[in-house]
């Protein structure tokens, strides 16, 4: 009896072992697990501590990077849309960065996308200076060209200048000169066979006019006419008709001739007479005798009736 008592102290002493054994195994397992789950929240908070810096550096880096683009300027259009498209798309991450505080994969791809565009953004500071530095050649290049032009235009200039005061030269030298210019109030006696000089105006019954071309070696040769234009004491012009038939032109204006004489110049002197009579008869009083040739007023005379 005794004995079996015994045995039954030492069951109940090895069980009780057991459980305290068990215990402390236990209580290990859970210190165990929870100091893992400490440094597991431990490192996950490192993590995204360190995910939300490097978002806030990529959100700064964006930023900066955004006002670096805003300084960009050109005049190439499609570059500058090129600029604009990615101002756009920087603030577009600006956003995303905002959105995905915690994301390590987001901000990962924002890191990269940000330092493209860095990369980007300094293939275009190249590229306009480039551009601007060609504009600036291309500017001194059209001014050397305009200086050249302007210097070419001057030349010409003086060269048709020079050509028409030549020109103007050579015509006013080709103009013909006129000497010995006399004028005579005639009547015909004898059936018009015999001419007689007078003074009276009721007796005269035409103008007789006389004249001579000088030399001239640059004058135009071949047939002249000569026009001569008379002005009555009336202020009025002598002419046989009042149409187109007697209607000549000099020194830019038009008129009346009373006669003309049509000559054949050779380059020499040469003389010539032309009657002049007009529609009515003669008044007394002041005659005014002018000679044209080739459209310029080259002599003239008076003549005074009585």
């Amino acid at each position: 009896m005794v004995k079996e008592e015994s045995e039954n102290k030492k069951k109940k002493g090895f069980v009780l072992w057991v459980l305290i054994l068990l215990l402390i195994a236990t209580n290990g397992i859970t210190a165990w697990l929870l100091f893992q789950e400490k440094n597991r929240i431990i490192e996950q908070k490192i993590v995204t501590e360190t995910v939300i810096v490097e978002r806030d550096n990529v959100k700064k880096d964006l930023e900066i990077l955004k006002t670096d683009f805003d300084g960009l300027k050109t005049n190439n259009s499609a570059l500058q849309k090129e600029i604009d498209d990615k101002k756009m798309r920087i603030e577009e991450l600006i956003a995303e960065a905002e959105k995905h505080k915690g994301d390590a994969y987001i901000i990962a791809k924002l890191r990269k996308e940000t330092n493209t565009l860095r990369e980007i953004m300094k293939n275009y500071v190249h590229t306009i200076d480039s551009l601007n530095t060609l504009n600036q050649t291309l500017i001194a290049e059209k001014k050397d060209v305009l200086k050249q032009l302007s210097t070419e235009k001057e030349k010409q200039n003086t060269l048709t200048k020079e050509k028409e005061e030549l020109q103007n030269t050579i015509t006013k030298g080709s103009i013909l000169t006129c000497f010995n210019v006399t004028a005579k109030a005639v009547l015909f006696k004898r059936g018009g066979k015999k001419e007689v000089e007078t003074s009276r105006s009721r007796k005269a019954q035409k103008i007789k006019v006389s004249f001579s071309l000088g030399e001239n070696k640059i004058a135009k040769p071949g047939e002249k006419t000569v026009y001569v234009r008379i002005i009555t004491p009336d202020g009025k012009e002598m002419a046989k008709s009042y149409d187109d038939t007697y209607k000549f032109s000099f020194n830019k204006s038009s008129g009346y001739y009373a006669g003309k004489e049509t000559l054949n110049y050779a380059n020499a002197e040469i003389s010539g007479v032309t009657y002049c009579e007009g529609q009515n008869e003669m008044v007394p009083g002041n005659y005014i005798i002018e000679i044209t040739c080739d459209g310029v007023v080259i002599g003239g005379a008076n003549l005074k009736l009585d």
